[in-house]
C-alpha cells in the first residue's frame, strides 16, 4: 500500500466529531462477508485477501455447508476446497492455507478458534489484518484491521497518516475515542468502499467532507 500525499493530521476534537458523525448514521455497522460461526468466518477472511467479499461469499455458501468445521473442512480435502473456491483469486494456494490452519485447530486448539492475536497469526494464511478482523468480529476486541480502504481513508482524511498499514493502526488507536473503537473498523472500512472510493471519492455526499483534509473535494456530478 503506498502512503497517499501528505497531509495535516485532524485533531483528537475532529476525529471524536466524525465518529460521533459515524455512529448517528449507522449505530451498529456489520462486516459483509457471511459466515455461521467463528471458524466459517477465519476462512472467510483468508479467502477474501485480494477478493471481493461478494466474490467470497459466493464461493463460500456451498463451502460452508460442506465444512462448517475444521473436522469437516480436512475431511473435505484440498482438491475438494479448490472446487468449491476455485473462482476466487488464488484459490489454489487458500484452499491448502484452509485445510492446514483446519489441521492446526484441531491439532492445537481443540477444533476452537482461538481468540489471542498470537495463536490466530500462526496459522496459515492468517496474518495481523486477518487476525484483526476475527478478533474484532467474534471475539469483540477493539481492534482495527487495515485494509487498502481503511489505508486510503485515513491517510486521505487527515484522520490517521501513515506510511504502512501498521503506521495508520496505531495512528488510529490513538485517535478514535474508545467509545467508538468497536465498530470503527467498519465504519471506516464501509465509508473507503462506498463513499471515499479510490479513483473517485464522492465528496459531495460525504457525511464527514466538513473535516476531510482531501483537496480538491469532488463535486455533485449533476453540477453544470
Amino acid at each position: 500500500m503506498a502512503a497517499a500525499k501528505k497531509v495535516k493530521a485532524l485533531s483528537r476534537a475532529e476525529a471524536e466529531a466524525i465518529f460521533t458523525r459515524f455512529h448517528e448514521i449507522d449505530p451498529e455497522p456489520k462486516g459483509e462477508l457471511d459466515y455461521i460461526n467463528a471458524f466459517t468466518l477465519l476462512v472467510a477472511v483468508v479467502l477474501s485477501a485480494q477478493a471481493t467479499d461478494i466474490g467470497v461469499n459466493k464461493a463460500t455458501k456451498r463451502l460452508f455447508e460442506l465444512a462448517p468445521s475444521p473436522a469437516t473442512m480436512v475431511a473435505l480435502g484440498v482438491e475438494a476446497i479448490e472446487d468449491q473456491i476455485k473462482t476466487i483469486g488464488l484459490y489454489r494456494g487458500k484452499a491448502k492455507n484452509v485445510f492446514a490452519l483446519s489441521q492446526i485447530l484441531i491439532e492445537r486448539h481443540g477444533g476452537e478458534v482461538p481468540g489471542d492475536r498470537e495463536a490466530l497469526e500462526a496459522l496459515p494464511g492468517v496474518g495481523r489484518k486477518t487476525a484483526n478482523v476475527v478478533l474484532n468480529i467474534w471475539f469483540k476486541q477493539p481492534t482495527i484491521a487495515v485494509d487498502t480502504h481503511l489505508f486510503r481513508v485515513g491517510n486521505r482524511t487527515g484522520l490517521a497518516p501513515g506510511k504502512t498499514p501498521l503506521a495508520v493502526e496505531k495512528a488510529l488507536h490513538k485517535q478514535v475515542p474508545a467509545r467508538f473503537m468497536l465498530h470503527a473498523h467498519h465504519w471506516l472500512i464501509l465509508h473507503g468502499r462506498y463513499i471515499c472510493k479510490a479513483r473517485k471519492p464522492e465528496c459531495w455526499r460525504c457525511p464527514i467532507a466538513q473535516f476531510c483534509r482531501f483537496e480538491p473535494k469532488t463535486p455533485w456530478p449533476g453540477k453544470a
